[in-house]
């Protein structure tokens, strides 16, 4: 299909409403992550009693768009590469779609939970493949909060799921809730997938896939639009030296020295992002407030009430994520959500059972969260890898945040059922310690860096990222310390 961009007269400055306009578009996936994220728990205390679902089982049907999210995640990059990004995102919506009519319609357990599998296909080559698109398409300066965007959508899908979760369950009696109610909140996830579909006939492919897929011409057209003539030609032999001096890459480049390192770094942020503890809280936020007495009405008014929160929190980090710097915002969100998870485990320790205070810390740390490993990985990991591998690269390091997606979903309830909220929420809070010391020693930081000039770095081993210098600085820090 053809598209306007890559007819239009060459423009001598870029157009910044052009960037943002295609960079919502690929954004758009994050409608369809945040709506299965969120939906899941309202429909899950309907399935639970209605199917009579063991701890096992609940996990299972929660943890089960993961699996299909793993295997999305595995084939995206492959994918990609050979038919573009843009093709591959439009399957995805179409995937995504299916699965959502399939789970509305399902007679028993097991047709919803292979439902889900498809719907996780679907997601899993989004939450791949959206962030890659929108980095390989926006200027350095704004990279960071243009990326961002994948997670503000996902943020604002959530709310906006808890509020239809909310209005779904006070529509009848518990009963409807239990035999209909839930087929609603999650047939209603079609919606979603074809508003990301029909977006996307309007998007152009990534400037980057064109250049490596022999369409210079067009991948010319796209950028001058984004950067103007002048930057649009410089940045058109950049890419083409990249992919002309690693022609005969293959996936297995990423072991050798440099990108190894890259790639421990990608991995890491994705589980990181996982098992936090934030999705804990979303997949089973009502369960978690009824351990300490509140009621049905209440437990959806209140994550309706967090969902708010948390796009609020998103979009104070689409501001700050350019300004401030992926990897301080990562050291300040992982300690301040440390101490939350802490306090957490102690409302259940001390069963302090009135609520006010779990509310309090929770929204302590969905605020962190929000400012840092939520949006932050999903930005980083495509950024750091090279332009000839960054679709594979991304898609293995993805491959692990669904597996520890899936490891939450799964295996929460179990915690909370076995070793009670106060062992739980205290296992989180040590995992958050963990990541502090991991981004102070590894992760260096790559605002206001180029794909270009982050791909060098890792080749060279030059400590270029982390100030945020520019490329006309590398001279004077080379020999300084990694991360100092």
């Amino acid at each position: 299909m053809s598209h306007p961009i890559s007819q239009g007269k060459p423009h001598q400055t870029g157009s910044a409403l052009y960037v943002v306009m295609i960079s919502c578009a690929a954004a758009l996936g994050g409608l369809l992550y945040g709506y299965d994220t969120a939906v899941i728990s309202g429909a899950i205390g309907f399935l639970k009693t209605l199917y009579n679902l063991s701890a096992f089982m609940q996990g299972l049907v929660i943890s089960s768009i993961m699996i299909g999210g793993v295997i999305g995640v595995g084939l995206s990059g492959f994918m990609s590469d050979r038919i573009g990004r843009r093709k591959v995102l439009m399957t995805a919506a179409c995937l995504f779609a299916i699965a959502a009519v399939v789970s509305a319609f399902s007679t028993d357990v097991t047709v919803l939970i292979g439902a889900r599998i498809i719907g996780g296909l679907g997601i899993g080559m989004g939450s791949s493949l959206s962030v890659t698109y929108i980095s390989e398409c926006a200027p350095p300066r704004i990279r960071g909060a243009l990326s961002s965007l994948y997670q503000l959508l996902t943020i604002i899908g959530i709310s906006a799921t808890y509020v239809t979760n909310f209005l779904i369950q006070r529509s009848g009696t518990v009963a409807w809730d239990t035999t209909t109610g839930w087929r609603w909140m999650l047939g209603l996830g079609a919606v979603p997938a074809a508003i990301f579909f029909f977006v996307l006939l309007f998007a152009p492919e990534s400037p980057r896939w064109l250049v490596k897929a022999g369409r210079s011409e067009q991948s010319l057209a796209i950028l001058t639009k984004i950067n103007g003539e002048a930057m649009a030609k410089m940045e058109l032999k950049t890419i083409a030296d990249s992919l002309r001096n690693e022609a005969s890459s293959s996936v297995r480049d990423l072991l050798k020295p440099g990108l190894r390192k890259a790639l421990v770094v990608g991995i890491l942020l994705a589980l990181f992002n996982q098992v936090i503890g934030m999705n804990a809280v979303t997949y089973y936020g009502p369960e978690i407030f009824k351990m300490v007495g509140f009621g049905l009405n209440s437990d959806f008014s209140i994550q309706a009430f967090f969902g708010a929160m948390w796009v609020v929190f998103t979009v104070v980090a689409v501001f700050l994520i350019d300004r401030v710097g992926r990897r301080r915002l990562m050291q300040i969100g992982s300690a301040l959500m440390a101490i939350f998870m802490a306090l957490i485990g102690a409302t259940f320790f001390f069963h302090l059972s009135n609520g006010f205070w779990l509310i309090l810390f929770i929204m302590g740390f969905t605020a962190a969260f929000s400012v840092s490993m939520g949006p932050i990985p999903w930005i980083m990991i495509p950024e750091i890898f090279p332009n000839h591998l960054r679709a594979r690269a991304a898609g293995v390091a993805t491959i692990f945040l669904w597996g520890a997606n899936w490891a939450i979903g799964q295996f929460t309830p179990m915690l909370l059922n076995g070793l009670g909220g106060a062992d739980t929420f205290w296992i989180f809070a040590a995992i958050n310690v963990v990541c502090f010391v991991f981004v102070s020693m590894l992760v260096p930081e790559t605002k206001n860096k180029s794909l270009e000039e982050i791909e060098q770095f890792w080749m060279r081993g030059t400590a270029l990222m982390r100030t945020g210098s520019s490329a006309k600085d590398a001279n004077s820090v080379q020999k300084a310390n990694f991360l100092r």
